[in-house]
């Protein structure tokens, strides 16, 4: 296990120590921005709880899901984030979304209502509306080709839909707990995490079972692949991630900074910087190479969704906030981003 030997404190450099003499000029460079850049900024999405963040792939558009069974969409303008719309027709929470990996104007959200929608950013409508069986969606995900929809629910099964006909391809239903989904990069694997800290890998499009990897003693919650194709990562209850090499299928380092089950991971568009966050009340940067802390990102509350820019560093996120001000226990709703310049 790695663990970087920088503290806790702001920005993980702190004075000219000897971990701080030993950055690479990568953390130097991003450390620097992020000083001129530290204020995280709120923009008000929702009426409850953000379940969702995620970037369009060319990154003009940011969307979110929440408790309020709602999506909206953001266009990125210069510094800030301005609501371009709200889109509503789920009959329960909206829990996970995702945009299609090369068209910009297409995204998917699964609700806890027993549907998907696909939604057109240019009609403001829902293009298609699919229904799956047993219980309600929380696991979303949009193969690299952009040819198939993935859906996990609560009842451990997973549906293939066809993006174009909106129809099932195929439905697996496994033995133990499902969390999150996700292909390779190559899309010719499929990849879940599970309740018992495996990592269970299928074959693409056959679904055959490639292999099992006992990643984490405790229930392995989230994965992400970097867009250099060269890791993957995993968040577990046990509060650490792990970074797994995809070729070899081994894990070359873990980061140990969280205190809480990890509940959310991104990679950085040049896969060089990665967030990850939990209940703890900061996210956490590291640089993926090394496994230092470059940044922490700090919050008020639990964070539960992270996304970076497709191609800047702007990490979107949103947190488990209450709206202080007016009612102590209503959810604030609110989606931030971290890395903008501090006089915008």
């Amino acid at each position: 296990v790695v663990v970087a030997a920088a503290g806790r404190g702001e920005g993980g450099g702190g004075g000219p120590g000897p971990a701080a003499m030993a950055l690479s000029p990568y953390v130097q460079a991003m450390q620097e921005l992020f000083r001129a850049n530290t204020r995280s900024r709120e923009f008000p999405a929702h009426g409850a709880k953000v379940h969702s963040v995620a970037w369009s792939c060319c990154g003009r558009r940011l969307a979110s899901g929440s408790f309020d069974k709602t999506a909206s969409v953001f266009l990125l303008e210069k510094d800030r984030l301005v609501k371009e719309n709200n889109y509503r027709g789920h009959g329960d929470s909206v829990d996970q979304l995702c945009w299609h990996p090369s068209n910009p104007d297409l995204f998917v959200t699964a609700s806890g209502d027993k549907t998907i929608r696909i939604w057109d950013v240019r009609t403001t409508k829902c293009i298609a509306t699919v229904n799956t069986k047993g219980e309600s969606n929380i696991n979303i995900c949009w193969s690299p080709d952009g040819q198939t929809i993935a859906v996990g629910n609560k009842d451990d099964v997973v549906t293939f839909i066809d993006a174009k006909t909106h129809r099932s391809k195929a439905e697996e239903q496994f033995k133990f707990e499902v969390n999150e989904i996700s292909w390779n990069n190559d899309n010719n694997m499929f990849f879940l995490t599970n309740g018992n800290g495996c990592i269970n890998i299928l074959s693409y499009p056959e679904l055959k079972p490639i292999q099992s990897i006992n990643a984490h003693p405790s229930n392995c919650i989230c994965i992400k692949f970097d867009p250099m194709g060269k890791y993957f990562a995993t968040g577990s209850a046990d509060a650490l991630v792990s970074l797994w090499d995809v070729d070899e299928l081994v894990c070359v380092r873990c980061f140990s900074r969280l205190d809480w089950p990890v509940r959310t991971l991104s990679f950085s568009h040049d896969g060089k910087m990665l967030a990850s966050a939990s209940e703890d009340h900061f996210i956490d940067i590291a640089e993926v190479e090394t496994g230092e802390k470059l940044w922490e990102v700090q919050c008020e509350s639990p964070t539960f969704t992270v996304a970076w820019h497709p191609k800047r560093p702007l990490l979107a996120f949103a947190c488990d906030d209450k709206d202080g001000k007016y009612d102590s226990s209503r959810e604030a709703g609110t989606v931030k981003l971290f890395g903008l310049p501090n006089d915008s």
